[in-house]
């Protein structure tokens, strides 16, 4: 059994009062911490008392009952970029279809009374469901937004495959939407500090831009803190739309779509684009045989087609001709301007 599995299986199940007695006789002989720590501590205590509060919910209905997966919708607080992780979710359905589905969804009934349902987390499960048309397992609970949130953090803080900028853009969310410090701590798993680290990276990297670039999974905190100062220049902003905006942009995996906008906003791409944007070569009906780059150095040229090729041959099989051309070009300059 996985962590992931104990972690969810553990949800719904009471701490024993053996163990609960020891806690508290070994917090007994502690000396209390002072000023930060003592925060800290406080902090971690609330959220543990509404973990214990939303086990003991969870406990007074453990039945899971089977529904059909097109009546569930997803979360209205959204922690993943949709569908940006098809490889995992492609093994998911492979093992779902092979083994069955061994660990239920959590979901709530829909606010609106019309018979559908929210997921608290297992959206990928639910998803995997519909697809290969059979009806999910889960449990239903009444549960009010934090509780939802709450509940739905419990999966992240087993799951290692968030991203950073997920992450972030997950706090940010959910303080839009009017969640307290402490529950989005608790739904992350996070102290205050790293809270504001996310939220402030979230604020500071438009949207459109982030939905663009897509999760980024090997790009950390670091890089994407480097990305938001540098956006802080409005041409800067503009040259990372006009990347964005490349369709050559969009064949780019997520870590190297990240890679490009970054070299946009910091200026690299665009020295980079105008030392070497190439020149197309056409022939007389505007059909383009080849690109040329060409710097102090080296000349390339770059076929596009068939034809392309044949004017690679006949360029080839003249270049001795050129060259000789071209030295008795210089030699006629030189002659005219000493005269």
């Amino acid at each position: 059994m996985n962590k992931r599995t104990d972690t969810i299986r553990n949800l719904f199940a009471q701490p024993s009062s053996e163990a609960l007695s020891a806690d508290n006789k070994d917090l007994e002989t502690r000396r209390v911490p002072a000023g930060a720590v003592r925060t800290m501590k406080e902090t971690f205590s609330d959220i543990e008392r509404e973990n214990e509060a939303l086990r003991a919910q969870f406990a007074d209905s453990a039945r899971v009952v089977e529904i059909d997966p097109s009546l569930i919708d997803p979360s209205p607080f959204a922690d993943r970029f949709a569908h940006d992780d098809d490889a995992s979710f492609d093994a998911l359905k492979q093992s779902i279809a092979e083994r069955g589905q061994e660990i239920p969804v959590l979901v709530r009934a829909h606010a609106d009374g019309t018979g559908r349902y929210q997921t608290a987390f297992g959206h990928r499960r639910v998803r995997a469901a519909h697809q290969l048309g059979i009806k999910v397992k889960a449990f239903v609970r009444a549960l009010t937004d934090d509780d939802l949130i709450i509940a739905q953090g419990v999966e992240n803080s087993a799951r290692e495959d968030l991203s950073f900028i997920e992450r972030a853009t997950f706090a940010m969310m959910l303080e839009r939407s009017g969640r307290s410090r402490a529950v989005i701590q608790q739904a992350l798993v996070i102290d205050r500090a790293e809270a504001s680290k996310l939220i402030s990276v979230a604020k500071a990297v438009p949207n459109e831009i982030v939905r663009a670039i897509g999760k980024a999974p090997k790009i950390g905190r670091r890089r994407w803190q480097e990305f938001a100062d540098a956006l802080g220049d409005a041409s800067a902003l503009k040259r990372v739309h006009d990347a964005t905006a490349s369709p050559a942009f969009a064949k780019l995996d997520s870590d190297q779509r990240f890679a490009r906008a970054l070299g946009a906003a910091s200026h690299q791409e665009a020295r980079k684009s105008s030392a070497e944007a190439p020149l197309a070569i056409k022939g007389l009906d505007g059909q383009v045989f080849a690109h040329c780059r060409s710097n102090a150095r080296e000349l390339k040229l770059t076929m596009t087609n068939a034809a392309g090729a044949e004017f690679a041959n006949f360029l080839i099989a003249r270049l001795p001709d050129l060259i000789q051309e071209f030295e008795s070009s210089d030699a006629d300059d030189g002659a005219t301007q000493q005269s």
